[in-house]
């Protein structure tokens, strides 16, 4: 038990001993804290919060996600190559992403993935 904690207080000693030198090496200042400062879609952290937004921030987010998601559905037909039957195979991976082209083909007209206000 006293072996416990002994190795306990050593581990607290050498961890607070390294947070110290870190803090003090440490190249942070005042100037920095614009940097630090959360950004995310368009907000400035210090002004208002129900200032209205650029829908385009969504819509790119919006974008983001559904290729992330195709993505995430792309990448297990691959692996599935050898398993299956290579026609239903096929058929599947082609039946996808013509569905793909067709959703990005509907967001280029839809001028979605152009940056103009």
């Amino acid at each position: 038990m006293i072996m416990l904690i002994l190795l306990s207080s050593i581990i607290m000693i050498i961890s607070n001993i390294i947070m110290i030198i870190s803090m003090i090496l440490s190249k942070k200042s005042f100037k920095d804290r614009e940097k630090c400062s959360p950004f995310e879609c368009g907000f400035d952290p210090k002004s208002s919060a129900r200032n209205p937004f650029s829908l385009h921030f969504f819509l790119i987010t919006v974008i983001f996600l559904i290729f992330d998601v195709e993505i995430a559905l792309i990448l297990p037909m691959i692996t599935s190559f050898n398993l299956v039957n290579f026609i239903i195979w096929t058929k599947t991976s082609l039946f996808f992403l013509i569905m793909l082209l067709i959703g990005l083909y509907h967001e280029w007209n839809q001028n979605m993935l152009n940056w103009t206000n």
